[in-house]
């Protein structure tokens, strides 16, 4: 049995700088908040996001129960230091770490100005293997999809009229978009070389399953959790993800709450090898979650994540 899971541990950085948090007490608050949280889920492996300087995961580290090993994409925005990363009790491996857009993909417009188009993820796509045994391997992708809180030039979190407000929302889509297809071709990458792959795909995807951009990543339509075609082979099958989000209980199903509305926007998906192995799937609410908003400033100061993690056990 292994339990994967996800995590958005929310602008992990130490204190200081332009995003952690002011002072030392309330980073020390925030460690020992998601450390509880981390040793009573007890994951095998924990695919992490936001995670700012490298230091404070080793710091989190240190608050863990056991032994742990870590590894962190060597892709990030500039303008927000935050990336991906794997927390693992075994032994891993890293085979993919990718961060430009899957070819043909061409470079997308991400604000009215063409000088600052982009062709690569704000966060790379993070691939480990993770030894169980001799005999058995669990691939593990962990990806963090562009949010769809919008900012605006000048730092403004606030649209100067609503033209602005519709034409950022769809750049923000055009990015949530072109990283999910290049997530996707990491997948299939992989699954063309080892079709029996035993993977797991997780992250903050920044929307809902039904989500255009979320159904990206499942590959060949038809066939998940809940419709006719699930218990029917196909030839799909083999490059197919499924989303275990329906897998949660209902009353635990959601990951964050946006302006006083329930979302889950953080996820897990596995290929053909491990469907037939998910025993429970929860979202672990051990705490209230906060109602954010459009502006992320006031949560410098928190002393918690903002989102709840997401585990799933896998009997392997």
């Amino acid at each position: 049995m292994i339990t994967v899971g996800t995590w958005n541990l929310e602008n992990l950085f130490r204190p200081g700088g332009a995003f952690g948090p002011k002072d030392k007490t309330v980073y020390d608050a925030k460690l020992e908040a998601l450390a509880a949280t981390i040793n009573a889920a007890a994951p095998d492996v924990l695919g992490l996001q936001e995670v700012g300087d490298p230091d404070a995961l080793a710091d989190l580290v240190v608050l863990l129960n056991g032994t742990w090993h870590t590894v962190l994409s060597s892709h990030f925005d500039d303008g927000h230091p935050i990336r991906v990363g794997v927390l693992a009790r075994h032994p891993v491996r890293t085979v993919a770490d990718v961060a430009a857009f899957e070819p043909p993909l061409q470079a997308i417009q991400i604000d009215d100005d063409p000088a600052h188009d982009i062709a690569a993820m704000g966060r790379g796509v993070l691939g480990v293997d993770v030894t169980l045994s001799d005999e058995l391997t669990v691939t593990v992708l962990v990806c963090h999809l562009k949010s769809k809180l919008l900012s605006f030039p000048g730092g403004r979190f606030f649209a100067r009229n609503e033209g602005e407000r519709a034409r950022f929302g769809a750049y923000a889509l055009y990015r949530r978009a072109a990283e999910a297809a290049t997530t996707r071709g990491v997948v299939d990458n992989l699954l063309s070389v080892v079709p029996d792959r035993k993977l797991a795909l997780v992250g903050d995807l920044n929307d809902q399953p039904q989500a255009a951009t979320t159904q990206i990543l499942y590959g060949p339509p038809g066939s998940q959790l809940g419709t006719a075609g699930f218990d029917r082979p196909d030839q799909g099958d083999a490059r197919r993800l499924w989303n275990l989000a329906s897998l949660i209980p209902e009353d635990e199903r959601f990951s964050r709450i946006f302006a006083g509305q329930r979302e889950l926007i953080d996820h897990i998906l596995v290929s053909q090898a491990l469907i037939g192995h998910v025993t429970e799937v929860h979202a672990i609410h051990d705490r209230r979650l906060p109602s954010v908003g459009e502006d992320p400033g006031p949560r410098r100061a928190a002393n918690d994540s903002d989102h709840a993690p997401v585990c799933a056990k896998i009997d392997v």
